[in-house]
């Protein structure tokens, strides 16, 4: 690796660390009082399964906005890349899919997880899920939204390794933008209010949403404290995964080499 590019990696992840550290704090008060373990405990097959190369699925969408799986998907590499895992190239995955005619997550979810790492050499699999991308108006307040469940699965043992959901909230109201008080006041204060909320950027909040997820999951090997955070503390999160009802068989989706 050239010393350029050596600094850039180094100065990315310095601000990732400072970045973690700024919102584990609101992750922690956002949940409240919830019990808290160990990634050891929580994530137990991270550190058996030891995976390093992961595949990032097409996210899902289970909100009403038509553009946010094309914005999140930009979001998700550099992130869990520097979590210490290396992360196939999104872009020539996806157009690798959508040549096979699969061009929604929806429809690899009944694909058998050990044919990606036949096809695409995965030690495990990458889904999300757009929970949340709303923005809320109410004339002089209005704040933005993003929430995305993450679920990382083996290819091995088709398996659970890790899963966890981010939420970040922004207030777009414009704090105190000094238009002064009264009827004057009110509408200045709506206008500025409307602007941010029409000009709102979707993409830092579903990237700081991928941080506060990200920040609990063990560490990769390309990671410098790799192997070293089994006792360090998380909140517990309650898995909005649901299994497959028994009997239900899984129908194989043809993918073609």
């Amino acid at each position: 690796m050239k010393p350029g590019e050596r600094l850039h990696r180094t100065r990315r992840r310095t601000a990732w660390v400072a970045l973690s550290l700024l919102l584990l704090p609101l992750a922690i008060l956002s949940q409240g009082c919830e019990k808290r373990v160990t990634k050891a405990e929580k994530f137990p097959l991270m550190y058996q399964e030891q995976p390093l190369t992961i595949l990032v699925l097409p996210p899902m969408n289970e909100t009403t906005a038509a553009d946010a799986k094309e914005y999140y998907a930009t979001t998700i590499a550099e992130p869990l890349s520097l979590q210490g895992f290396y992360v196939l190239p999104i872009e020539v995955t996806s157009d690798i899919l959508k040549n096979q005619g699969l061009y929604d997550a929806e429809l690899l979810v009944g694909v058998p997880l050990h044919r990606f790492r036949e096809y695409f050499g995965a030690d495990a699999v990458l889904f999300t899920t757009i929970k949340k991308w709303d923005t809320y108006y109410a004339v002089i307040a209005s704040s933005l939204t993003v929430s995305v469940y993450m679920v990382l699965k083996s290819t091995k043992s088709d398996q659970v390794l890790w899963d966890y959901t981010g939420t970040v909230a922004v207030d777009l109201s414009g704090g105190n933008t000094g238009t002064g008080g009264g009827l004057a006041g009110l509408i200045a204060k709506a206008v500025v209010t409307a602007v941010s909320t029409a000009m709102a950027d979707y993409v830092p909040a579903a990237r700081n949403a991928n941080y506060v997820a990200l920040t609990n999951i063990p560490f990769g090997k390309y990671h410098t404290s790799y192997n070293t955070d089994r006792a360090q503390k998380i909140i517990e999160q309650k898995s909005p995964e649901k299994e497959s009802p028994k009997g239900e068989e899984t129908k194989e989706q043809p993918v073609k080499k």
